[in-house]
């Protein structure tokens, strides 16, 4: 398959890079590319013979979160459309969290919004210094809906609450106490993190490694039909509220919402 706004590579070893690769654009995650991150899952979800998969962002950035044209389409659509969509992103993250093979995060430059989520479906993330951090969707007038559930499952309601709706921007040594991350390294060190983190896996059964992260899941928070349905319910009527629309569109027009 051509990736268009992926970049996939296998090594020898069986270690898949993936890198969001519209750098131009921050990895922003686009219709575009929440198809083709689900699309990546499902492959990598049947195809025998990969011992873990790295998740990295090309360019400045790791990934600045949602597309804000296409969430403002998402406004101007009807209600059926907007569920749509919003189960799109669901299923995306979904997907990648119950890869059957350990998902290790590469962080650089900053991770906002969906980006923090996408750190949360990870196995692992490391990040490097300087990293900066933000939920910043009610800066806009919206809500982290679907990436809910996985930041919870991560940090915890009390550690999330700290910062999933205040939009403040944290630093990469305050991801590591929150739990996003596991490790913050120099940027000179970070693929030497990296590598630290994939190498045991090369030493473990790969079906023994999928039955053990599946059996972590079951133990751990519930993320089941019902609680993505939930999710995406919230995502589609945040959608359909003034604040939504204002908010995107002050973002769009490069000026200060009406709350600030």
């Amino acid at each position: 398959m051509t990736w268009q706004t992926l970049d996939v590579r296998r090594d020898p070893r069986g270690v898949v890079h993936v890198t969001l690769n519209t750098p131009d654009r921050r990895n922003v995650l686009s219709a575009a590319m929440i198809a083709e991150l689900t699309e990546f899952a499902r492959r990598m979800a049947e195809e025998r013979g990969t011992r873990a998969v790295v998740l990295s962002g090309a360019g400045s950035t790791f990934c600045a979160g949602g597309d804000l044209a296409w969430m403002k389409a998402q406004i101007e659509a009807d209600r059926p459309q907007r569920l749509v969509e919003a189960r799109k992103l669901a299923e995306m993250l979904q997907a990648l969290n119950t890869l059957p093979v350990p998902l290790i995060g590469r962080l650089h430059g900053g991770a906002f919004g969906g980006g923090v989520g996408m750190a949360c479906v990870c196995d692992v993330a490391v990040a490097a210094r300087g990293t900066k951090f933000c939920f910043s969707e009610t800066r806009l007038g919206i809500i982290p809906a679907t990436i809910g559930p996985y930041v919870l499952a991560r940090m915890g309601e009390g550690r999330a609450r700290r910062v999933f709706m205040s939009a403040r921007v944290f630093e990469a040594d305050e991801a590591e106490t929150l739990g996003l991350v596991s490790r913050v390294v120099d940027a000179a060190d970070l693929d030497a993190a990296i590598e630290a983190e994939v190498a045991p896996y090369l030493a473990t059964a790969p079906g023994a490694v999928a039955a053990a992260k599946s059996l972590a899941r079951s133990l751990g928070p519930r993320i089941d039909a019902s609680v993505i349905d939930d999710s995406i319910t919230r995502l589609a009527d945040i959608w359909e509220a003034e604040e939504a629309r204002l908010g995107i569109q002050a973002f769009l027009d490069k000026r200060p919402p009406p709350w600030g």
